[in-house]
């Protein structure tokens, strides 16, 4: 078992997150985070753009939020302060599972097991989405690491973030997302609408007919992974219109991305600033204008009156 981290850290502004230092967490955490995905996708009423089976970020971790199930709620808690998956019903309630280093395998099979002694009847497809070289979630004794701070580290960004998307949100009174953390991708992330209808993707699967069915600029926290070797702030436009890829965005650290077609900010580098909080609310806010500006959106209609 891991030994708890002092929590003193996380009055620090900014933690650093090299990838290459939890890179191996990170890989157990997303196939945990799965295996709780898609409980809510087998519960939660459909909501569009799948916001319903997204988390959120909350006062300790991660959270489904309610899910409604048998005349009740059930809510699915990762913890990263105390390290426990949290597991109630409004019944009453209570399983507990201690996050450390266990076996994906094992970990679901923990997971089943206090599920059915909650009475919680639920069938989840055993297979993890958008990772490379899948294992089935009940077979996975490859991954098994849990470096308790290097998660807390994690989750302080995203609380970060989370406050950052959460006011960026705020400007805006078209159509939004929430502000959510999706674990297909694992990451964390808002997206803006502009009201019309998008071209439909060619070669897409159910999961991005319903994500882009309509015009979006989305922009979010990721840590990591394949061409990109840390976290990121990230930004693109979907469809992306004519010349984006080439605007001005700001602070002068991004970049556009030519083969995951999006803007990058590296976090390595933000965090490293006199006002990280001011160089991401520029970048979100400068990759946006290139975005609204480049598609023809109705931008009087769509942002509040006075916001930057």
């Amino acid at each position: 078992m891991s030994a708890r981290p002092s929590t003193k850290f996380l009055d620090e502004p900014w933690p650093s997150l090299p990838l290459p230092e939890w890179k191996d967490t990170y890989a157990t955490l997303h196939r945990y985070a799965q295996i709780i995905g898609k409980v809510c996708l087998a519960l939660a009423p459909r909501v569009n753009h799948w916001w319903s089976v997204a988390f959120s970020v909350d006062a300790t971790g991660l959270t489904t939020s309610s899910i409604p199930y048998a005349g009740g709620v059930l809510e699915i808690r990762f913890d990263f302060l105390e390290h426990r998956l949290v597991i109630q019903t409004s019944r009453g309630s209570t399983r507990i599972l201690t996050l450390e280093p266990r076996s994906v395998a094992d970990f679901y099979r923990d997971v089943r097991e206090a599920l059915n002694s909650l009475d919680v009847a639920v069938k989840i497809w055993p297979m993890p989405v958008e990772i490379p070289d899948p294992i089935r979630l009940d077979k996975d004794r490859q991954h098994a690491s849990y470096d308790a701070r290097q998660v807390q580290c994690f989750w302080r960004v995203l609380v970060l973030a989370d406050t950052i998307f959460k006011e960026f949100r705020a400007r805006f009174i078209g159509k939004s997302s929430p502000v959510h953390f999706f674990w297909g991708g694992f990451d964390h992330c808002v997206t803006r609408f502009s009201g019309r209808r998008a071209p439909e993707r060619e070669g897409a699967n159910a999961i991005d007919r319903e994500g882009y069915s309509h015009e979006v600029i989305s922009a979010g926290f990721w840590p990591g992974g394949g061409a990109v070797d840390g976290p990121v702030f990230y930004a693109y436009a979907a469809p992306e219109p004519p010349g984006f890829s080439d605007s001005p965005v700001r602070p002068a650290a991004a970049y556009y991305h030519r083969e995951m077609k999006e803007f990058f900010l590296p976090y390595e580098e933000v965090r490293q600033l006199s006002s990280p909080k001011e160089a991401v609310m520029d970048f979100l806010q400068s990759t946006y204008e290139a975005g609204a500006n480049l598609g023809k959106w109705d931008r009087a209609a769509l942002e509040r009156p006075g916001a930057p």
